[in-house]
C-alpha cells in the first residue's frame, strides 16, 4: 500500500489542481512501480507560507520582497 505526502504552501491552489496532482503521482506509481491505485493514497498538505521556511527565512518573507 504505497503512501505518498505531499507538501505545498497554502498559496490558491485549486480543487482541480490538486485532482491532477493526485490523479498524476497514482499514475506514476501504477506506471513504475506497478502499483494498484485503488491501493495507492495521496495525500495534499497545505502549509501556512508563514510556516515553510527557505534560505534561512521565512517564505511570506522573501515573497513580500519580490511582489
Amino acid at each position: 500500500m504505497p503512501y505518498v505526502n505531499i507538501k505545498i504552501t497554502d498559496e490558491n491552489v485549486t480543487i482541480t489542481q490538486k485532482k491532477e496532482l493526485i490523479k498524476g503521482v497514482t499514475q506514476l506509481l501504477v506506471d513504475i512501480l506497478n502499483k494498484r491505485p485503488e491501493t495507492t493514497h495521496v495525500v495534499i498538505d497545505e502549509v501556512p507560507i508563514d510556516n515553510w521556511g527557505v534560505q534561512g527565512e521565512l517564505y511570506s518573507e522573501i515573497k513580500h520582497k519580490y511582489n
